[in-house]
């Protein structure tokens, strides 16, 4: 009997060298004069522009899906009794309030203290938060009131950008609307109003999603075969109306056009409603967990914009999948030698 297993996926094969200088530490001003290396899956061929040059690079009649969602104020600075300082990262909820969260350091915690809540001053505060229970990979803590999360939580930004002082309204895209997401969709970071509206001028046509995004989404994989990696799940919601516009775009045969891998994943795991001969008008939401992969058949998606990931992440391995691994690595190749700027706050790539 034959193994259906699919041959392994060497982790090491999403793996790039990248001068620490080239991880942009704040973002492009104004918003759309990001780089923008446009890449053909057709010929191969690497042209570089700049992201306000979008709308000339789309064609009339493309449907541009983004991702709508907010960034929560999910990071949070509290202090043990014994005075160490601890950051928790909400990761999700559980109850009114009760959030899994990531701590750093979490080794010394133990289920039963009390931490102590530090203003936006760092000083102390008289809110605390519980220890409920710890695991491997998160920590359950409770608050004393769901308004504490309002009064001190704070904007996550990832812990490469050491350069906190940039406004943090630019760590959201200018269309968010959901709030729930502990990072940003950042292919979207770019948008403009003046870039949107010279879209719709050239007769291109926007939708939107939303999926919140988990930080596990980020998490190098840490297996020797990137297929035994565990994708944690991500909520996502699409309304009837753009269940519609996707289902008659793709039978019109017009292009779809993804904002960033979370608009990918939520388009992809909807692929079966999409495709449907007699798409619903409802809304679609609930738990994705889609882990795409190099020799994945992407059946909504026909182009994507998204920015430059980390190595050994399952967002390098799923651009992979859409553009070739080949391809992707002479992308990344060039971007590193033209200089372009890296991760949440760096340039773009349009693969076409």
């Amino acid at each position: 009997m034959t193994d259906p297993r699919p041959e392994p996926l060497p982790v090491e094969r999403y793996d790039y060298d990248l001068p620490p200088g080239l991880i942009a530490q704040q973002p492009a001003e104004p918003r759309d004069s990001a780089r923008l290396l446009v890449v053909s899956r057709a010929s191969g061929a690497l042209t570089d522009r700049i992201f306000r040059d979008l709308p000339c690079l789309l064609q009339p009649g493309d449907l541009v899906v983004v991702n709508d969602t907010r960034v929560m104020a999910a990071r949070m600075i509290a202090r043990r009794a014994s005075g160490g300082r601890i950051e928790l990262l909400l990761l999700a909820q559980r109850n009114d309030r009760t959030w899994r969260t990531l701590a750093r350091p979490a080794r010394r915690l133990q289920p039963g203290e009390d931490l102590i809540l530090l203003d936006h001053g760092d000083a102390a505060t008289t809110d605390t938060v519980h220890v409920v229970e710890r695991d491997d990979e998160a920590v359950i803590v409770a608050f004393q009131d769901e308004g504490a999360i309002q009064r001190h939580g704070r904007v996550p930004l990832p812990p490469y950008i050491r350069d906190m002082s940039a406004d943090p309204e630019r760590y959201q895209t200018v269309y968010s609307r959901q709030t729930g997401s502990a990072a940003a969709p950042t292919a979207g970071l770019h948008f403009t109003p003046a870039v949107m509206d010279a879209c719709r001028a050239r007769g291109i046509e926007f939708a939107t999603v939303t999926l919140h995004v988990g930080l596990d989404t980020f998490q190098p994989i840490k297996t020797a075969d990137a297929r035994d990696h565990q994708i944690h799940s991500e909520w996502f919601e699409i309304s009837a109306e753009t269940m519609i516009t996707v289902a008659e775009a793709k039978r019109t045969g017009r292009r779809i056009v993804a904002v960033g891998t979370t608009s990918v994943r939520t388009l992809e795991s909807a692929a079966d409603a999409f495709m449907s001969s007699e798409p619903a008008a409802t809304l679609l939401s609930g738990p994705t967990r889609l882990y795409i992969t190099p020799g994945y058949q992407y059946r909504v998606v026909d182009v994507m914009l998204t920015n430059f990931h980390l190595p050994r992440t399952t967002l390098l391995l799923l651009v992979s999948g859409f553009a070739g691994e080949e391809l992707v690595r002479t992308a990344y190749a060039h971007a590193i030698q033209a200089r372009y700027r890296f991760y949440s706050f760096g340039d773009a790539m349009l693969i076409v």
